[in-house]
This record gives C-alpha cells, structure tokens and sequence, in this order.
C-alpha cells in the first residue's frame, strides 16, 4: 500500500476500521482527520446492515436513562469509565451534527421519521464526506502485527495499518455477517474470549399447553429463577409461544439464561398475568366475584386476560370454563391464583443466534483501557461494540454502548 500525505506533505497516519456497522461507523467518522487516511472493510455489500433491523426496522437508537443497571460485564465497574455523562451528551450532539432529529417517547430515541435507514445513510453520507475511504465486499481474513504495523489480509490483498479497530459485532444475527469472525481475530493478535452466548433471544420451554397459548401477547412481571434463587425480574410485553416465551421482559432475563445453563444450573421462570394487584390477590378476585355477580370464573378474568389464556390457566387447574368462584374449595381457589400470579415454568434453554439480538461474552473489558477502547496487549488495537463482553437490555442501550465505544476509539486512535 502505497504512503499516504496530506497537504502539507506529512505522513498521514492509516486507521483501518474492521466492521462498518454501529460502532465502526462512528469508530471511522470519530477517527478520520487531516492527518489521519481511514479506510473502513466492510463485508457485505453495503454497511449498517444490522442498523436497519433494529427497532422493526424503527431504530431505537437511544435512551434518555443510562443507569449502569441496564447494562451487564464480567468486569461492569469498567463501564463506568465508557459511560461517562459527557461521552452521552458528546453522541447526542454528533446525531444532532449528522442530521438526526429524534422522536423521544418515554425516553426512547427514534429518527422522527421512524426509519432505522434515516440513521444508517446519515452515517454513511457522513463518513464520506469526511473521507472516510469505505470497501465493501471486504471480508478479512487475516491479521497480524509486524514491528509497529499491523498487516490485514482482506480480498488476497494486504493493508498496512498504523491502527486498527476492529468492529465486526458479535456472533448474534449471522445473517447480517456477524458470524464471529472478530472474535478470531481477536484471539489471532493474543487475547482471550469469553465465550460468546445468545442473548436478547426468546426462551424454550416443553410444557405441553404451550400449543394452546401461542400467540397470545399480554403485559406481565416475569422472574428468572436459578436453583430456586431470583436472578431477575421484569415487567413488560410477554409473547407466549409454542416452544415458550418471547417479548421485551423476556429477552432482557435471556442472557442470565444462557450463562446458568451453560453452568448446568436448574432454570425457571414464574409468571404473574396479573401484576397490577399489589396486595393479596385471593382476596382481589373474592371482591370482584362480589362485585361482578353471578360470573363463572372465565367470565371474572375475560375483561382482565386473553380468553385463549384463561382456559389454559383453568385447563391446568383441571377447571371447566362453567366453574363459579363461590364452588371452588379453598385448595382449587389458591391453585387458581398461584397459576394466574405465579405460573412457573422450566427453562431447557433460548434460541440460537440466529434469533438473538446481541451476545453475552466476548472480549473482556479488563483486556482493554476502558478510556480509550485500546488494547492492553497490543499498542493501537482497538475493539468496540458487540465485539467486547458487554450486552444491554432492549430499549438502545446496545447502540448506545456501540456509539459510544466507537466514538472513543476512533478520537483515541488518531494520536
């Protein structure tokens, strides 16, 4: 590769970015001086694939809250050195730069006009305008350092780079090129990998009625039990399935999943349907019966749950959708309520990363200077995004994390 100058006639520096979806993008644009020649591989055809997906193809592409709560490490006290309130309010301000007007509901952040491809183009039209040098099509294969250089294999060809960050995302969602080829690389130039495990994904369960309840949606509090301890709990939209459970709420308790099975530990999931009772719920339903007169059972909770649910939950109660409350002997009426406040199900395990969204694992933050992305083994290695062992609950905050560790990579790597 031949020497690059800049007007003035000194050197430049050469960044090469290995990824061109979230982070590599705001990796590139945040690199990418006079001084510097940056040069981002992409391997698909186009970048920010993944981009457009997110969100049903919305994008959520930030949130107001970023409580530490809501993201999850190996090494989690890190995050607070990446997170900080200026580097937020520095990425709000390049959104605001590249175009980006946001539609904010509830602390949620959209592009106004609701389209994931608003982000992914302002990002691109951004990068070319500063000259960021963008290749498609350009799948590495290789890379190793010689001296203070690093040599990358892409396309049977060799670039020469004085940095590389490498943005190539996770192992979730392959059909997008996230196959888990920066994990290799990774490991290529001396660092370890925490194995990388679905997260954000539905669970799996074989409870026979799940047949009878598929497709039903409804708000609930769900909590994740491992050998009969809580894990996490979480209130929200709960898609029930044929092979278990899907939805926000579940997604966000999917990672601990994923880390207690593979440590052999017994999983499962309680489900309250009803989590808008505070207090005692036996006695709630006893005042509606009194209340709503002369209602079968079915027809106390139709106003509440989805008709399809209730004869599930009375079917395994071993009730008829006749049953009147006032027949039912205490013991039928506690079982009753356990099933609707307390329904618990054995978890064998999430779907595969073909479904997930992002992935537990990866490299560990301990393994990199948390203020500037670079790695502790190798001078002018970068790693940003999905790539390192950091994975968020749904609402932005993965992006979030994706902005941010490309924004600080790229401004580290131009020194």
């Amino acid at each position: 590769m031949q020497s690059c100058y800049n007007n003035h006639g000194d050197k430049m520096k050469t960044i090469v970015i290995i990824g061109g979806g979230a982070s590599g993008l705001v990796a590139a644009i945040s690199a990418k001086t006079s001084s510097t020649n940056v040069i981002l591989l992409e391997r698909n055809a186009f970048c920010g694939k993944k981009i457009l997906a997110t969100g049903n193809g919305r994008c959520n592409y930030w949130n107001s809250d970023q409580d530490l709560n809501h993201y999850n490490s190996t090494n989690h006290e890190l995050l607070q050195d990446i997170i900080t309130k200026s580097n937020q309010e520095e990425i709000l301000n390049f959104f605001s730069r590249i175009g980006i007007i946001p539609k904010i509901k509830n602390g949620y952040y959209y592009p106004y006009s609701n389209q994931a491809l608003s982000i992914r183009d302002a990002l691109i039209t951004e990068a070319s305008q500063v000259g960021v040098k963008i290749h498609t099509s350009s799948y590495v294969e290789n890379i190793r350092k010689e001296n203070s250089k690093y040599i990358i294999s892409v396309n049977n060809e060799s670039i020469i780079a004085d940095a590389v960050i490498i943005a190539t995302g996770s192992k979730a969602s392959p059909k997008t090129g996230s196959d888990g080829n920066g994990y290799n690389l990774a490991k290529k130039l001396g660092h370890t990998v925490i194995e990388p495990l679905p997260a954000l994904v539905q669970l799996v369960g074989n409870e026979k009625y799940f047949k009878d309840w598929n497709g039903i949606r409804c708000e609930a509090k769900i909590s994740l039990f491992s050998n009969n301890q809580l894990v996490k709990e979480n209130l929200g939209e709960l898609q029930l399935t044929d092979y278990g459970i899907s939805g926000i709420c579940t997604f966000n308790l999917s990672r601990f999943v994923s880390r207690n099975i593979k440590e052999h530990q017994l999983l499962y999931v309680a489900i309250n349907f009803l989590p808008f009772i505070e207090n005692n719920a036996l006695d709630w339903l006893a005042t509606r019966n009194e209340i709503v007169r002369n209602r079968t059972i079915f027809e106390l909770l139709e106003g509440l749950l989805n008709p399809k649910l209730i004869k599930v939950i009375l079917k395994i109660c071993n009730l008829t959708v006749e049953e009147k409350w006032d027949n039912l002997r205490d013991n039928e009426k506690n079982l009753l309520i356990e099933k609707l406040t307390n329904l618990k199900i054995k978890i064998i395990g999430t779907k595969s990363f073909d479904q997930a969204q992002t992935c537990s694992g990866g490299i560990p933050l301990s393994a990199i200077n948390p203020k500037t992305m670079e790695s502790t083994i190798n001078k002018n290695l970068y790693f940003v995004g999905e790539l390192l062992d950091v994975d968020g609950d749904c609402g932005g905050y993965n992006l979030g994390f994706a902005w941010i560790s490309g924004l600080i990579a790229g401004k580290s790597s131009r020194s």
